[in-house]
């Protein structure tokens, strides 16, 4: 593997209001997996978020983990 490891978390559940990321119960959480790649993290995200496209209380989200563990490293 060539260059940094960008290590993405694809994660959901039920929020307390659809248009933030507050989660309703933590221990609810699904994770979906980690990912090398945001391409790769897109793709699971879109299969989940489009299983529950017609649920309002349920989001799915990426997190750059990699920007949590190196803060230092550019943004890509």
């Amino acid at each position: 593997m060539s260059g940094k490891q960008l290590l993405h978390l694809v994660m959901g559940g039920r929020v307390v209001d659809p248009m933030g990321t507050e989660f309703q119960d933590l221990k609810d959480i699904h994770v979906v997996g980690f990912y090398p790649s945001y391409a790769q993290a897109e793709e699971a995200w879109r299969s989940w978020a489009q299983r529950t496209v017609d649920d309002a209380e349920m989001k799915y989200v990426i997190v750059h983990l990699h920007r949590l563990l190196e803060p230092e490293l550019p943004a890509t």
